[in-house]
């Protein structure tokens, strides 16, 4: 006889937003509803996607499409350059707004929220009722083109799947006994966490489809993550809740995609200070300084040249860092042979606390002016760095900048959301 499905409660609501970026777009211009929209980092038909509106999607543009490839799927495309301030602004309200409901639990991405409901809120028609007065407060306050699809499932993970099973606006519940069969028809890489290159491994262990996946013991995922990923991959995908690691960031960076008027070595160079410049506000603003410096380019044919250096002892002032910067310019361009670059990143590494003891070291071969004891000199730069953000917090960004004039750099697009973080309302700023 076989044994009654085990249940679970519906403990999580996963709500996601849908085409967030271009829906932003949307409702800030009227002109632009119901109208196929791509969002892009610059208009132009040699980059990508980085959002699509519903009604692209339904000609096949999706984040990542070359724009090229896009017009010819869809010739009514319309591009719109990327406001990602505008899309903070907006992550912002929406928290406001979703809390007035509920607290929320855990803010996954820059449109992603998850909630954790307590007792009370977890039966099937209450939760259901949360969700739905959620969709109307969005609709409401927000704005009728910020809809959202919702999951609610009894752990975090299967509420996110819950989630994408319908799109654009859905409302799925997902218990335990609706599983595997409720996304049967799923291939492996449609599920969060499995990527192009899990999916090989799995396959290798005679895992070839969600069904197989779902009754593979915790020992066999285990194996084929190489660790306790594959065990805690298996327990939320069975309804259990984890938690996450506690992780603390160890670097501070920004990189960029040039423009193709940046693109010449003396313009990248420009571009390189300027993310340091960035970087470096940032370190600050946080409360850390950093013990190494890191270099990265790109070129347009593919080649790549690496380099870092690191410090006696940590900083944080733009001074020594841009110091440092100079130093590694010519290193990594000589390894690409002066070449034109496309992408460039600037990081700063081994991030400690300002707080964290330090022992001050004398190294006058870091400092650009030659002059003062290192106590004075770090006195000295940490207080003009931080006179530097103040005045760009004020004034705007690049109000005053450290080894580049504000109009070198004006193919700069600035801040950018990524999907690992979501950047502070100040660092639009920096």
């Amino acid at each position: 006889m076989k044994s009654a499905p085990e249940t679970r409660p519906l403990r999580w609501l996963f709500l996601d937003l849908n085409s967030y970026f271009a829906s932003v777009e949307q409702q800030l211009d009227p002109r632009l509803r119901g109208r196929p929209v791509a969002v892009v980092p610059m208009v132009s038909d040699a980059t990508c996607a980085i959002a699509a509106s519903h009604e692209a999607k339904k000609f096949g543009v999706k984040t990542g499409t070359n724009i090229g490839e896009a017009r010819r799927l869809c010739p009514g495309l319309v591009l719109v350059a990327a406001d990602h301030s505008r899309y903070v602004e907006f992550h912002e309200r929406i928290k406001e707004e979703v809390e007035r409901h509920y607290p929320i639990e855990e803010v996954a991405s820059i449109d992603e929220v998850a909630l954790l409901l307590d007792s009370k809120r977890q039966s099937e028609e209450v939760a259901l009722d949360l969700a739905r007065r959620l969709k109307k407060g969005l609709r409401e306050n927000i704005g009728e083109c910020i809809t959202c699809s919702i999951g609610i499932a009894p752990s975090r993970y299967l509420a996110k799947v819950a989630s994408d099973i319908q799109k654009p606006d859905g409302l799925v519940v997902l218990k335990l006994e609706d599983m595997p069969g409720r996304i049967a028809h799923w291939k492996l890489t449609d599920l969060f966490g499995i990527g192009r290159r899990m999916e090989p491994r799995l396959r290798a262990a005679g895992i070839l489809t969600v069904e197989h996946l779902w009754n593979a013991p915790p020992e066999v995922l285990h194996q084929v993550w190489g660790g306790v990923g594959g065990t805690r991959f298996w327990h939320e995908l069975h309804g259990g809740d984890l938690g996450e690691f506690a992780t603390q960031s160890r670097s501070v960076g920004h990189s960029h995609v040039l423009a193709p008027e940046l693109r010449r070595p003396p313009e990248a160079a420009i571009v390189a200070r300027r993310l340091l410049f960035k970087a470096a506000s940032r370190l600050r603003r946080q409360g850390y300084r950093a013990g190494a410096v890191s270099l990265s380019v790109r070129t347009e044919e593919r080649g790549r040249g690496d380099a870092g250096l690191r410090l006696p002892r940590p900083v944080s002032d733009t001074f020594t860092l841009m110091h440092l910067l100079q130093d590694l310019w010519p290193v990594v361009m000589g390894q690409v042979r002066w070449a034109r670059v496309k992408k460039v990143a600037v990081t700063l590494h081994d991030i400690v606390p300002v707080s964290a003891p330090e022992q001050m070291e004398l190294f006058p071969e870091l400092d650009p002016l030659g002059r003062g004891s290192d106590q004075e000199r770090v006195e000295r730069y940490d207080k003009l760095s931080g006179i530097m953000d103040r005045l760009n917090q004020r004034y705007g960004r690049d109000s005053i900048a450290l080894g580049f004039m504000p109009d070198q750099v004006k193919g700069f697009s600035g801040t950018k959301i990524a999907f690992t973080r979501i950047p502070d309302m100040e660092e639009f700023k920096e």
